[in-house]
């Protein structure tokens, strides 16, 4: 992460600065984009403008105090767009998930209604009745056809000269301006019916962008609708009735029906069913749920009653959490994007500056005739629209996030998307990632005459304090057969932690110590028969930990953590990808060896310390350049941090996962590195095609104007066409992988045939 350029606003500069999102019914292309970014940008108070086309929203970082959020609405209504003012989290107006999605974008209003459609319905016939009558009189500027033409242009074309206007006004060069001068010039020398047809046939062109663009918005929008809006909630005298979800309290006790959608996030408490979480984990077939399990919202009930407290309200859900992270990785300009930004700022200026040079420079240094000239800069005005380059990098962006999103990967931000193209090597944690993330205590062994349960319940006192995986398999050990005869678990004082080695405490005023190799190691207590066991055990690819007192060693515990079934397969895939794979853990190197050779890992490092892993990931990055790490997001997090990218595994319904990784494995999958690593290189790959494309297209059309073949017309639909080729080609990533993806049949791991 370290390796990419931090894309977000900035933070508020002082303490009465606010960030302010207004949704913007009309923001479908960069035209939009470019009046807003100057009349707001303008504004005193005003430090950042991000726009997004796509959840057609602006975020405004401002001065409170200077610069009012009606101050800003009515700045977006000066440049002929309709505002509105989204409810901020905490602002008191919040009442769930909403505050969380845009308003423009999460509606499901219609991109244009009837009356609109009439209008321009009723614009093109008039049009093409201005071209028929134009061509039978053989007169362009006879009344009838002037007449013709002005209905038809007023009918189809206000909205756009309008906005063309107003970029004049700002001195924004967009293609609203571009339009509204090719019209007024078409109309100056006289080609009255081709100035109709150019409004109209824009007018259309900007109709089915937006309709397109709305496809790219629905992969975002299916996203919130997932939860139900109501839920069945059982009241204090027993009784159950339908609430709005948004007002139900965490620790309700909520009821969900065979085939119903989970409304809230919860804790099982009642009844068994299975529940297909697709919509969280991307998980292809049902999981079992029961007493204790976790349910999450958006997810559907299978052919049981479940029955479940509440744990967050719906603003605090994973899926609300999942809706704002794909919002806000919308928010960042990916490495593509700003480059095409940017030279789009520098690209139409060029563009306005050559074709006034077409336009004077024949006619005033050749002599040449005067309309043939202006016309064809008038047509050169037209082909340098923009709007196909610009357009072409959000919508594969937010397509490749969302398509993400739907199989239960989060990724933060385009940038994480784009870098992922780049890794080299993959370094993997191995508790939780490779493995179960479950071991389970199989040998206790005496080192002198203390019983076999004593060493037992030593341990698992001494780690029912930690949380680390090996601890939780030891005490866990510690069941009610054993504790019904020895007792439960003895109580620690002094209890202490220590990262990458283990536990003390004192018992009984006499102080234990339980860790891996290297801390009894440490601490001088490896005699030559410790080692013989150790070996013996690290040999089996066994997790060896050491019981010690202050004096000497008093016994071994041996735990086993098992590979997850589907580690093979995602080694494989990303072998298959050309990407070289490296296990760091914190067991010992042979245990680590065994591991990493039983699922065909390149090179396993054990031993290591959360600050040696971070070095490991140093040296890896000095060595390859691009790096991806792997881990459970908590105790890795350095080294994820580090990483280029780094993923957390297993992320539904844990916040630290979520905020630590750039990109979050909702389920315990490893297969979906691989899976990122596809989807990143095909979203590269459409960004390369729709850039290039975008490109060509200009140059044929630029040569054409010059050589007086193309006319305005055509450069219109050149420039329509050409924006739907390339959002049509971003869409693709919505459309599921040609690439192997995964499957499971009878709980077991296959892999799908490739098509």
């Amino acid at each position: 992460m370290s390796t990419v350029p931090d894309t977000t606003p900035s933070p508020p500069p002082n303490p009465g600065a606010a960030t302010t999102i207004i949704g913007v019914k009309e923001l479908d292309c960069a035209a939009e984009e470019q009046v807003l970014q100057k009349v707001i940008g303008a504004m005193p108070g005003v430090v950042s403008v991000e726009c997004s086309v796509v959840t057609r929203r602006i975020t405004v970082t401002h001065d409170v105090a200077a610069c009012s959020p009606e101050a800003i609405a009515a700045k977006v209504r000066s440049g002929g767009m309709t505002p509105v003012v989204e409810p901020q989290p905490g602002s008191g107006d919040c009442g769930g998930p909403a505050c969380d999605t845009p308003a423009v974008a999460g509606s499901s209003s219609p991109v244009a209604t009837s009356m609109q459609i009439a209008l321009l319905a009723s614009s093109g016939l008039l049009a093409f009745a201005s071209e028929i009558t134009a061509w039978a009189t053989k007169a362009e500027e006879s009344w009838p056809v002037i007449a013709l033409a002005v209905v038809s242009i007023l009918l189809g074309g206000l909205p756009t000269l309008r906005t063309g206007f107003i970029a004049l006004r700002t001195l924004t060069l967009n293609i609203n301006f571009l339009m509204t001068v090719a019209v007024i010039g078409a109309a100056a020398i006289g080609s009255w019916p081709e100035a109709a047809m150019v409004i109209f046939l824009f007018a259309i062109a900007e109709l089915i962008e937006s309709y397109s663009l709305d496809r790219a918005r629905n992969a975002v929008r299916s996203l919130m609708t997932l939860t139900p809006e109501t839920a069945g909630v059982k009241q204090a005298d027993g009784s159950w009735s339908e609430m709005d979800a948004a007002q139900v309290t965490v620790g309700s006790i909520v009821r969900v029906k065979p085939g119903e959608r989970i409304p809230l996030d919860g804790k099982v408490v009642s009844g068994a069913s299975a529940v297909d979480q697709a919509p969280i984990t991307g998980e292809s077939i049902p999981i079992e749920k029961a007493v204790g399990d976790q349910v999450f919202a958006g997810t559907i009930n299978g052919n049981g009653l479940l029955e479940f407290t509440t744990t967050g309200g719906r603003d605090e859900t994973t899926l609300a959490r999942i809706i704002k992270t794909v919002q806000d990785a919308q928010g960042q300009r990916a490495p593509t994007q700003r480059f095409v930004d940017s030279f789009a700022r520098v690209y139409t200026p060029i563009v306005c500056g050559l074709a006034l040079l077409v336009a004077v420079i024949p006619p005033l240094l050749f002599h040449q005739t005067w309309m043939p000239w202006i016309y064809k800069a008038l047509v050169l005005l037209v082909v340098g629209c923009p709007c196909a380059l610009v357009i072409s990098t959000p919508v594969t962006i937010v397509s490749g996030l969302a398509a993400a999103a739907k199989r239960g990967i989060l990724i933060k931000g385009g940038v994480y998307l784009e870098q992922g193209k780049t890794i080299q090597v993959i370094a993997l944690d191995k508790t939780g990632t490779i493995t179960e993330g479950r071991p389970k205590v199989t040998n206790v062994r005496s080192l002198n005459s203390l019983p076999v349960d004593r060493i037992l319940l030593l341990a698992a006192s001494l780690d029912a304090g930690s949380d680390h995986p090996v601890a939780r398999a030891v005490t866990s050990a510690w069941t009610d057969e054993r504790r019904a005869k020895e007792g439960p678990l003895l109580g620690v004082a002094g209890f202490t932690s220590i990262p990458g080695r283990g536990v003390k405490g004192a018992i009984d005023g006499e102080w234990y110590f339980v860790g891996n190799h290297r801390f009894a190691h440490e601490r001088g207590m490896c005699s030559q028969e410790v080692e013989a066991v150790l070996a013996e055990l690290e040999a089996k690819g066994r997790t060896a930990i050491v019981l010690t007192d202050d004096r000497s060693a008093l016994g071994v515990i041996a735990v086993a953590d098992t590979p997850r079934a589907t580690s093979v397969e995602a080694v494989k895939e990303l072998h298959a990808l050309g990407v070289r794979t490296i296990m760091l853990s914190g067991d010992n190197q042979t245990t680590a060896e065994v591991i990493a050779r039983s699922v065909g890992i390149d090179d396993a490092r054990g031993g290591l310390l959360p600050e040696d892993k971070l070095k490991a990931i140093d040296d890896l990055l000095k060595e390859y350049g691009s790096v991806g790490m792997v881990g459970d997001g908590v105790n890795d997090a350095p080294a994820l941090a580090q990483a280029t990218v780094g993923f957390a595994m297993g992320a539904a319904g844990t916040d630290t996962a979520l905020e630590t990784a750039d990109v979050a494995l909702m389920r315990d999958d490893l297969r979906g590195v691989p899976e990122f690593l596809n989807l990143s290189r095909r979203t590269t790959a459409i960004l390369v095609q729709n850039i290039s494309f975008a490109l060509l297209a200009k140059a044929v059309f630029f040569i054409l104007a010059v050589l007086g073949i193309a006319t305005m017309w055509m450069a219109v639909l050149a420039d329509v066409g050409a924006t739907l080729v390339v959002i049509a080609n971003g869409l693709r990533l919505t459309i599921p992988s040609p690439y192997p993806t995964v499957s499971r049949r009878d709980g077991i791991a296959a892999r799908e045939a490739r098509p």
